[in-house]
């Protein structure tokens, strides 16, 4: 049963089977173990966070592609949820229309530029990708009666997945089940179900030719696969799945904006939480999105109480200042790079590999 679950790819290694569990465990039992509405935005922008980054990697850590235009399949999906609800209402069948439009213009958007790049060097496949996403964001921007502009676009959900929503009358193990509650649950399952699609994908025949194809194209063209097929194929599935997570953090914030969707910005934590997290696993998005998104929530918070606690040391109180928390998370991604240039997943799995 195991097996057919995880697509016979275990996690290889004891250190990371632990992880797993322990961030599924965090997942699954957050509304109940973690009070305030914080730490429930955290565990569900891990949620879809998880989705958007092992999407990238199918391009990047198998197929060894470099795409910058995964932040706007992301953004495509979350705007077209957000444009679909405010100007069709607060209904499911508003929800479906956005996200089979985003979908589909996601897919013909990535079928294109694949196609028209992918036939000669990747390096032209990377440059075309950064200047359709610079140009998108220009037109999110451009058309504000549809975006927002700058501003972004807030809209409403279905009822049942509003706060005021209570299917019960007292409290479940002291939570208060809401609309929110079940948004959040409904984020979890969707992620869960994407990330085993993905897991079955790299797992399968195809994903072993993507393998094939980014250790040598060449060998792998000349044994008789169609390498571009291939390479379309990865890039309007990867696609997809961006999309789907935007249109899962569409719903769970009620807001999409440039800034948290579309902006570069996303894009380098995208590739700052792959390479982190190990390219080429799978399971190193789970690992690197966990590590990033909690360390950007509450390293600043615990930055604070440490500069508190030296202001007998001045030097060191504004060392350690809550405003400098970048300097020492790019510090510890250096450093996590320098040791772990395969990524964590990647380390864990070779010093198990050792071991044995």
């Amino acid at each position: 049963m195991l097996t057919t679950i995880l697509s016979g790819d275990y996690p290889r290694s004891r250190i990371l089977t632990g992880l797993l569990v322990l961030i599924l465990l965090y997942l699954a039992t957050a509304p109940f173990l973690f009070s305030g509405a914080r730490s429930l935005n955290v565990a569900a922008t891990i949620c879809v966070f998880v989705v958007l980054v092992a999407s990238f990697d199918l391009l990047l850590g198998y197929c060894g592609v470099v795409s910058f235009a995964h932040a706007m399949f992301y953004g495509i999906g979350a705007y077209g949820v957000a444009i679909a609800m405010f100007k069709l209402g607060p209904t499911w069948g508003a929800m479906a229309i956005g996200s089979v439009a985003a979908l589909c213009l996601s897919v013909l958007l990535s079928f294109l530029i694949a196609l028209v790049s992918l036939r000669v060097k990747a390096i032209f496949y990377t440059m075309m990708t950064l200047a359709v996403a610079s140009a998108f964001g220009a037109l999110v921007m451009r058309l504000g009666s549809f975006t927002g502009g700058d501003d972004g676009r807030t809209f409403k959900l279905p009822a049942l997945l509003t706060p005021a929503f209570s299917p019960f009358e007292n409290d479940v193990f002291g939570t208060t089940i809401n609309g929110k509650v079940l948004t959040y649950y409904l984020i979890l399952v969707s992620s869960v179900l994407l990330f085993l699609l993905m897991l079955r994908v790299v797992n399968s025949r195809f994903g072993r030719v993507l393998e094939a194809i980014r250790e040598n194209e060449f060998r792998a063209e000349a044994i008789g696969y169609r390498t571009l097929f291939y390479r379309v194929a990865i890039n309007c599935l990867s696609a997809a799945l961006a999309t789907c997570a935007g249109i899962l953090m569409a719903l769970w914030l009620r807001y999409v904006g440039p800034q948290t969707t579309v902006g570069f910005n996303v894009m380098l934590n995208i590739l700052l939480m792959a390479v982190i997290g190990g390219l080429g696993t799978v399971y190193g998005s789970v690992v690197g999105v966990a590590l990033y998104v909690v360390a950007e929530n509450y390293l600043q918070s615990l930055m604070g109480g440490v500069s508190g606690s030296l202001e007998s040391v001045p030097l060191l109180a504004k060392l350690f200042h809550p405003d400098r928390w970048l300097l020492w998370f790019g510090a510890v991604f250096v450093l996590s790079v320098y040791f772990f240039p395969s990524g964590i997943v990647g380390k864990l799995r070779s010093t198990h590999k050792d071991a044995l």
